[in-house]
C-alpha cells in the first residue's frame, strides 16, 4: 500500500521537524528532498558542474554537514536549474512510491513531485520567526553569523525560491496550511497528525 504525504514550506518554517515526526508516528519513509539539492549544492562549492553533479548523486554525498549557510545558498542557487530539477525528479518519485506509506518534505512536492499526494501540507511562519530559528541553530554550532546576516538570508532565498521558473515555491492549490510562527513544535506535528488521519 502506498501512501503520500507531501509537506512544502520555506526554509526553518518547521517542515523537516514535522516531517520527520509525522514519519516516525505513523511508521512511513522519510525523504528530506532538501538534501538532495544541499547535496548537488555542496559539490558545486568544490568545482562540480550542477547539472553532472545532480546526474551522479550518491547516498556518499549526503553525509557530512550539509547545514552550513554557504551550502544553503548554493542549494538554493542549483534549485533553479531545469536540468537539475529534471535529474533529481524521478529519484523522489520512485520514493514516494514505496510500499507502507512515504512522506517527502521540500518544496515542491505536492505541486510537482506528487501532484496527487494523499494529504499535501504547506508548512510556514514569518520570516522573522524563521531567520530568528536558524540564527539559534547557526550559532549553536559556532557559525559565525547575525541575525541582521541570517534574516537577510532568508528574505533573499524566499524570493529567489518563489520567483523561479521551475517548480516556484506555493502552496498546492488543496494544501492544508499550518503556520508554525506561534506554535509549539507539539501542537504542530499534532495538527499534521490529525490531517492524516482524517485521510487514512
Amino acid at each position: 500500500m502506498t501512501f503520500i504525504v507531501a509537506i512544502d514550506g520555506p526554509a526553518a518554517a518547521g517542515k523537516g521537524t514535522i516531517s520527520k515526526a509525522v514519519a516516525a508516528h505513523f511508521g512511513f519513509a522519510h525523504l528530506d528532498t532538501g538534501l538532495l539539492y544541499r547535496a548537488v549544492g555542496a559539490k558545486t562549492l568544490t568545482g562540480a558542474d550542477p547539472i553532472d553533479a545532480a546526474k551522479t548523486l550518491t547516498p556518499a554525498d549526503m553525509q557530512g554537514d550539509l547545514r552550513t549557510p554557504d551550502v544553503a545558498q548554493a542549494a538554493s542557487k542549483v534549485a533553479v536549474i531545469a536540468e537539475v530539477r529534471a535529474a533529481l525528479v524521478d529519484f523522489q518519485r520512485s520514493f514516494a512510491a514505496c510500499d507502507g506509506g512515504a512522506v517527502l518534505d521540500g518544496r515542491d512536492i505536492g505541486t510537482v513531485i506528487c501532484p496527487s499526494a494523499d494529504v499535501k501540507l504547506f508548512v510556514t511562519a514569518s520570516a522573522e520567526v524563521r531567520a530568528e530559528r536558524r540564527f539559534l541553530e547557526l550559532s549553536a554550532k559556532d557559525h559565525d553569523v547575525t541575525r541582521e546576516q541570517v534574516l537577510a538570508d532568508v528574505i533573499a532565498r524566499d524570493k529567489r525560491d518563489s520567483e523561479r521558473e521551475e517548480a516556484p515555491l506555493k502552496p498546492a492549490a488543496d494544501a492544508v496550511i499550518i503556520d508554525t510562527s506561534d506554535l509549539s513544535i507539539e501542537d504542530a506535528v499534532a495538527r499534521a497528525v490529525a490531517q492524516i488521519d482524517a485521510k487514512r
